[in-house]
């Protein structure tokens, strides 16, 4: 192993589809790693206006140095998360199409959520179904997104109602990528790593609180080391539970609130009018706390030291102002996690000790979004 990879850390994911998850410095260059991945001579790589600049270029010439006999093209969509549309999504598959992209073509994700959501769905549907290899690039990304084969695009109505279950051939974090990554990007991918300890494990929280100042200066081990940890208890669960039908759906532990905020700002992050998805989801963590303890289930200390820890991470807390605990109620009734018997949400009984509850009455809720 090169020096470039002495940090390297590899998480494995079972399943009916195996796959690994590389996690380290440099990957980005390694065209020969990359290229292992590719099995036909098409490769699509769909990146954002952001991204693009910075790192497409040193992807194709990794690539092309590896394989060239390789036929690359590329799309690139203008960033943020309104950008996540069947529109764009149609114009990915005519990016396929002019490329003559063959049933073991890859589509090579190279950004954040939105380019590994959009690609990964564009993957999943051309031709039924070809490779998506996952390159990404902020934190919130590999943390989340980037695992596990959740793919879809948004509707004006809500937040990811149009995709498809489609696990990657591989992921590729770069870490080295997070150089580059705004300090506003870096805390909404924390509220996902705070995410595993919520749920899962409370020791993990204890290490966070410890070393969060390194976190928030970007400290390349210490942020390789949370990646790695937070992947581990993403694959764990997905190989449990790949299509959301038991345990996998306590990872949407704050994503209820969280995806009606975005949807009712009009996924204004991007611009800054809004919060962004970690942003929201860090909202979303609190009043799903608060919930619990309003229901009898949790201490309301735990809520207190989840609090601390996100806006310790410089996140919000609070809902914005000006959003209706009416119409925030509303986007939920439409979210995929409600069903026939009302809405559902992921709870805790005390914090690395998660549930789904079912049936959650609206006036318990309306009372939680309205003290804000």
């Amino acid at each position: 192993m090169s020096d470039t990879h002495s940090a390297l850390q590899r998480v494995k994911v079972s399943g009916d589809a195996p796959y690994a998850i590389d996690i380290g410095p440099g990957l980005l260059a390694d065209g020969a790693r990359l290229a292992a991945s590719l099995r036909g001579r098409h490769a699509l790589i769909v990146s954002d206006g952001n991204v693009a600049p910075l790192y497409a270029d040193a992807l194709e010439q990794a690539l092309r140095a590896a394989r060239p006999e390789l036929a690359l093209a590329r799309y690139v969509l203008p960033p943020g998360e309104h950008e996540k549309t069947l529109a764009r999504f149609g114009e990915c598959l005519d990016a396929l199409a002019r490329l003559g992209a063959t049933r073991d073509a890859s589509v090579l994700a190279l950004g954040g959520g939105v380019v590994g959501d959009l690609a990964g769905f564009a993957a999943a549907c051309w031709m039924r179904g070809i490779d998506v290899v996952q390159l990404p690039t902020t934190l919130l990304a590999m943390v989340d997104s980037s695992v596990g084969g959740k793919t879809a695009v948004d509707l004006p109505s809500g937040k990811n109602l149009v995709g498809a279950f489609h696990v990657p051939r591989a992921v590729y974090a770069d870490t080295a990528t997070l150089c580059t990554l705004p300090p506003r990007e870096l805390r909404a991918g924390l509220a996902e790593v705070v995410k595993y300890g919520a749920i899962f494990d409370e020791t993990f929280l204890d290490w966070l609180e410890a070393h969060a100042d390194a976190l928030l200066s970007g400290d390349d081990a210490v942020l390789a080391q949370a990646i790695a940890r937070s992947c581990a208890y993403k694959a764990d669960v997905v190989a449990r539970d790949p299509y959301e039908r038991g345990d996998r759906a306590l990872l949407n532990f704050g994503h209820t609130f969280g995806h009606a905020i975005e949807t009712e700002q009009g996924y204004a992050g991007a611009t800054g009018d809004g919060l962004n998805h970690g942003e929201a989801v860090a909202v979303g963590m609190v009043l799903a706390a608060r919930l619990s303890a309003a229901l009898g289930m949790a201490d309301e200390a735990h809520t207190r030291r989840l609090r601390t820890l996100l806006e310790r991470f410089g996140l919000p807390t609070t809902i914005p102002a000006g959003l209706s605990p009416e119409a925030l109620l509303a986007r939920m009734r439409l979210d995929k996690k409600a069903d026939a018997s009302g809405l559902r949400f992921i709870l805790w009984d005390r914090a690395g000790l998660a549930r789904i509850v079912p049936g959650v009455a609206d006036a318990a809720v309306l009372e939680v979004l309205a003290e804000g």
